[in-house]
């Protein structure tokens, strides 16, 4: 019996380290530095943390930085239970992730604005739609919209089925998703039959080889075989077409923040390099990637 007490002290022990050893990884040294920086979360944001992360690893040879997408919420919920150091995220973290964060793993999540991006909205390069208002997205993509061909919104694509629209969206994941759902839908759900696919590339890749396609997605992953069209408020408002001077001036209706989490305030090297991110050398790539500096 006191063998069988003594082997439970030490599992709960060990049970006990290994809870608070996962409480953050932001450093294993005494000045919360460590090698290794583990980035997850958004696929808006992935290529840009691949290039952040070559660039600065090509500076500071000591430092590895490892990146997964996943999309905003899978880094969100890495780092709420501790396992990441850093969660890319193109949408804010909800109050219950942050309650989740505080009262099951003892961690205070910090938020840094690191660029701006326009949420931008897709159609095939050949596809004649120039403009679109919020009431047309929501008309196409909401639950009980209407709108299923382009004969009803006034035009003619060629080379589809009977005008169809083909909707593409994101995963439930991604914070793409909730952005879209949050700011064109109002909270509503999306209409049955649209395509989720769960990489940013990957909608604007199934965009460039469907003709009667739309979708959404940021401003960065543009390609030659799409089209960004203007968005519009309203019907009386003027059209705007997604770059940053728009996203800088304020005028385009569906632009966004792009985030970066840390489970905690930052110390160490990630801290290190996340004033790089937000120093001259982080914001040019962000400019090279086609998205808005905060600086």
């Amino acid at each position: 019996m006191a063998k069988r007490n003594i082997l439970i002290a030490c599992l709960s022990s060990f049970f006990l380290l290994t809870i608070l050893g996962c409480g953050s990884r932001q450093g294993s040294g005494e000045d919360g530095s460590s090698n290794t920086i583990r980035v997850e979360g958004s696929d808006t944001m992935v290529n840009l943390a691949q290039a952040w992360a070559e660039k600065y690893q090509a500076e500071t040879a000591e430092i590895t930085i490892e990146i997964s997408g996943g999309g905003s919420g899978v880094g969100i919920s890495s780092l709420t239970q501790g396992l990441a150091d850093m969660a890319n995220a193109s949408r804010k973290m909800r109050a219950k992730e942050i309650r989740r964060a505080k009262n099951e793993y003892n961690l205070d999540p910090q938020e840094f604005t690191v660029g701006k991006d326009a949420l931008a909205i897709y159609v095939h390069k050949d596809n004649p739609l120039e403009e679109i208002t919020i009431a047309q997205l929501t008309t196409i993509y909401g639950e009980g919209g209407t709108a299923n061909t382009w004969a009803e919104l006034g035009i003619t694509v060629t080379g589809t089925e009977n005008q169809k629209i083909v909707r593409i969206s994101r995963q439930n994941n991604s914070g793409t998703y909730a952005y879209f759902r949050q700011h064109v839908l109002d909270d509503n759900d999306f209409k049955l039959g649209t395509i989720d696919l769960s990489g940013s590339a990957d909608v604007v890749s199934m965009i460039e080889k469907t003709r009667g396609a739309i979708g959404y997605s940021g401003m960065g992953y543009a390609t030659d075989g799409v089209k960004m069209v203007k968005v519009k408020l309203d019907n009386d408002s003027p059209s705007v077409a997604p770059n940053a001077a728009n996203v800088i001036n304020g005028t385009y209706p569906i632009a966004r923040p792009l985030l970066i989490y840390t489970p905690q305030e930052p110390t160490g090297a990630v801290k290190d390099y996340l004033d790089w991110i937000l120093g001259q050398t982080g914001q040019t790539i962000i400019e090279e990637m086609g998205y808005v500096p905060v600086k």
